[in-house]
């Protein structure tokens, strides 16, 4: 790590602050729609499960080798929807990004602002070398918002993934941190 993570992080309107047990509701909400669950590895949540998946985001602080954090992305009170990042590789210095927002958020930019907050998170706060985005191939509109934010598709790996009944394709994006500060 290269310096201290100071919580909430404001990029424009948007705050993104550690997920709260107040999120609860928000959150099932969130993951209650079939268009936001669509290329994710978890379908509809309800119950037990979704309260797992929301426990497990409450923030315990920055994630180490293997594990994932997520932050709530707010523009005043209103909640957009959940940046996540994680250390895929400590050694490499790799880290990878996340996101997910309502869909009647979509076309105003607060997920590419949020994950670019999120991506300068990965640089400066866990020293990452390399930070990556890995999408359901068929999710178009993810691999829009990687572009935009500068990363390269680099693979597409073929029926490599069984999700929710079926073989998926995985398309992977990155982006090196001397490429991310030169553009930035």
């Amino acid at each position: 790590m290269t310096a201290d993570l100071v919580l909430p992080i404001y990029c424009g309107p948007l705050r993104l602050r550690a997920l709260v047990e107040s999120d609860a509701s928000e959150h099932a909400r969130l993951f209650a729609q079939p268009d936001v669950v669509r290329y994710l590895y978890e379908d509809v949540l309800e119950g037990d499960e979704l309260r797992a998946h929301f426990e497990k985001r409450l923030w315990t602080g920055l994630p180490a080798e293997g594990e994932w954090a997520n932050l709530a992305v707010v523009a005043g009170d209103q909640f957009l929807g959940e940046v996540g990042f994680g250390v895929s590789d400590a050694v490499h210095r790799t880290c990878e990004v996340g996101y997910v927002f309502y869909p009647e958020v979509s076309g105003f930019g607060y997920a590419t602002e949020a994950t670019r907050a999120t991506v300068q998170l990965c640089v400066d706060v866990l020293g990452a070398h390399r930070v990556i985005a890995r999408l359901d191939a068929r999710n178009t509109r993810s691999a829009a918002l990687a572009e935009r934010l500068g990363f390269r598709r680099e693979a597409h790996y073929v029926e490599n993934e069984f999700v929710k009944g079926e073989w998926t394709d995985e398309v992977v994006y990155a982006i090196l941190a001397r490429e991310w500060t030169a553009a930035t």
